[in-house]
């Protein structure tokens, strides 16, 4: 027959390991899902590198090329604008504008594993051009710096531009760089292409006409 002394001591000890359990668990359960957005470590190069981004909302910017092929010094031969228009927590959309025309926003967007940028181009009437929504995403979260953000074409882009002929852009490479009340860069890369316009973020001006569709 179990003494009521032994019974005790049984009971206490039964409760302490429930209370250790109970701490180990909820332990487990606040840990932070690599997933999702709100768990990301507080320092990711990416969301620094938003932050800044976010920071310009609202304002346009003229830019100027600064490399380029001979053909770029044509097709933009007007000042190029950037507007940085549309802002939420998770996205930020930039039109991009060269003279009339107003076909093209650049869509920066948080996703679990980093960032992301897509090209829009539509129609003056609003259709999406056969070209349009490529882009890649970054490495990973703590890939690149506050300052730039690396974004590698990826699998669908590289089928779109196999199927549109333009097989060299599979090894497109486009770059951000946000450098705060100095200089916006975008930049593209690949074997024998570089492309790279800087904005003067000292200078601010009347924002443009809304891009076409919106």
């Amino acid at each position: 027959m179990l003494s009521l002394t032994a019974y005790g001591g049984r009971m206490r000890t039964s409760i302490a390991f429930s209370l250790v359990l109970t701490f180990l668990v909820a332990g487990c359960s606040t840990e932070p899902d690599p997933d999702d957005l709100a768990g990301r470590p507080a320092g990711d190069p990416g969301d620094a590198f938003f932050a800044r981004l976010q920071a310009l909302c609202g304002r346009a910017f003229a830019g100027r090329l600064v490399a380029h092929d001979a053909a770029d010094a044509t097709a933009f031969a007007d000042t190029p604008v950037m507007h940085v228009r549309d802002c939420s927590p998770d996205e930020v959309r930039i039109p991009f504008h060269v003279g009339a025309d107003r076909s093209r926003t650049w869509i920066i967007t948080r996703v679990p594993q980093g960032l992301r940028l897509k090209h829009r181009h539509l129609h003056e009437d609003g259709s999406a051009d056969a070209l349009s929504m490529y882009g890649g995403e970054t490495r990973s979260r703590r890939a690149g710096s506050a300052q730039r953000q690396e974004f590698p074409a990826d699998a669908e882009s590289k089928t779109m531009f196999a199927a549109s002929g333009r097989a060299a852009s599979v090894d497109n490479v486009w770059a951000i760089e946000i450098d705060p009340g100095r200089e916006f860069v975008y930049e593209l890369r690949r074997p024998g292409r570089h492309f790279r316009i800087s904005f003067d973020l000292a200078d601010a001006l009347a924002p443009p006409p809304a891009p076409w569709g919106g």
